[in-house]
């Protein structure tokens, strides 16, 4: 799947957004938030300024982010569920977050849900950690 540059920034502000949602951000989202980034092809120095900036910075938009196709949609909603549940918790915020990106990129409520449940079952389960898990959709 190929990504352009403004879909990519697209990407990352939607991420970025999403972890400040529950109003802190943990290691464990840093971590791999400046992995997505890279994959991005956004500069470390980059990511960790707006990673770091980003619980004060009120100038960045709040609109969900729209993508060129569900593809790309259903990737950054499966990411950000892998994000929200790496401190073993999606905040009720983080999922309502991502319950308005997809539904602003037409993807059923119900899939969102599911796609949740599978990622929880995966992780208790011991079958997958946060990394494999990043691996399994990749950017690019």
């Amino acid at each position: 799947m190929h990504i352009t540059l403004q879909e990519g920034s697209e990407f990352f502000r939607g991420l970025l957004l999403l972890i400040r949602k529950d109003q802190k951000i943990t290691e464990e989202e840093k971590t791999l938030l400046m992995r997505i980034g890279k994959s991005l092809g956004f500069a470390p120095s980059f990511c960790t300024t707006a990673i770091g900036e980003i619980m004060e910075n009120k100038y960045i938009s709040n609109i969900p982010p729209v993508f060129s196709n569900k593809k790309i949609a259903e990737n950054f909603i499966n990411h950000g569920l892998i994000i929200s549940y790496s401190d073993n918790e999606i905040h009720k915020n983080e999922l309502q977050w991502l319950r308005s990106v997809a539904k602003c990129n037409g993807i059923d409520d119900e899939w969102v849900l599911q796609e949740k449940e599978k990622l929880i079952l995966s992780h208790h389960n011991k079958k997958k950690d946060f990394e494999d898990l990043i691996r399994l959709h990749p950017l690019s």
